[in-house]
């Protein structure tokens, strides 16, 4: 089992920027990784992935040119760079690996089998 925890969520005013952090307790090197957010009353969506060995670095099209996704596999670490913040962005932000090694699109939740317990995320306008 793998165990992952965010942190780096907080409060920012629009425009600005944070990083958050996914550590892992496992080797990430042979996972994919990803991003979801959630606001309120909202489906839990995709935000960016590592892609299959962590080369095919991607992120959903709202945030692109915004955000970037990126990892150190020496510290087990992913992390979600998030500059041009908008109020929309308001959410409760986590990350999630997935360890099966069957082909998917890695944009859907059910795709991911472990999840840390999220940083919220608050963008003022």
């Amino acid at each position: 089992q793998v165990q992952l925890v965010e942190s780096g969520g907080g409060l920012v005013q629009a425009g600005g920027s944070l990083r958050l952090s996914c550590a892992a307790s496992g080797t990430l090197s042979s996972y994919v990784m990803g991003w979801f957010r959630q606001a309120p009353g909202k489906e839990r969506e995709f935000v960016g992935t590592t892609g299959w060995g962590g080369t095919q670095l991607y992120v959903a099209d709202s945030v692109k040119g915004r955000f970037t996704v990126s990892r150190d596999n020496a510290k087990n670490t992913v992390y979600l760079q998030m500059n041009s913040l908008k109020p929309e962005d308001t959410a409760v932000y986590y990350c999630a690996v997935r360890v099966r090694k069957t082909i998917a699109t890695l944009s859907t939740r059910d795709e991911y089998d472990y999840w840390g317990q999220g940083t919220q995320v608050t963008v003022s306008s």
